[in-house]
């Protein structure tokens, strides 16, 4: 399959369905976490999608592509952290848990194997 646009890579479909299923799940948190553990993870897992879009309209510059590849990363791993405190917390089940965190591992490796070959994405 040719991949023509941002929504085409397996990572960024696989990252916008987690944050959608996080922004679902978070919305049986706690009204008090509104503006700190609610926003925090919707944020993250959000940023994780939004940063693979801005990476792969970057491509044609192997630095920057690789940079916005590492923010994702960095935002996946940040989701993972929230959803520890979610967990902590009793806001999430470990069920639900860990298939986001698995969810997120996956997306980690995705994103590591495209930073360590961006001459295969470039224009």
């Amino acid at each position: 399959m040719e991949i023509r646009k941002h929504t085409d890579l397996k990572v960024f479909q696989v990252s916008f369905e987690a944050g959608m299923r996080i922004f679902e799940l978070s919305k049986n948190f706690p009204k008090e976490e509104k503006y700190s553990l609610t926003d925090q993870i919707r944020r993250s897992s959000r940023s994780v999608s939004s940063n693979i879009a801005e990476a792969w309209r970057k491509r044609k510059y192997p630095k920057s592509f690789i940079s916005k590849l590492s923010d994702s990363e960095g935002e996946a791993a940040e989701t993972q952290v929230w959803l520890d405190y979610a967990l902590k917390c009793a806001y999430l089940d470990q069920e639900n848990r860990d298939q986001l965190y698995d969810q997120y591992e996956h997306i980690i490796a995705m994103l590591i194997n495209m930073s360590t070959k961006p001459d295969q994405w470039k224009l």
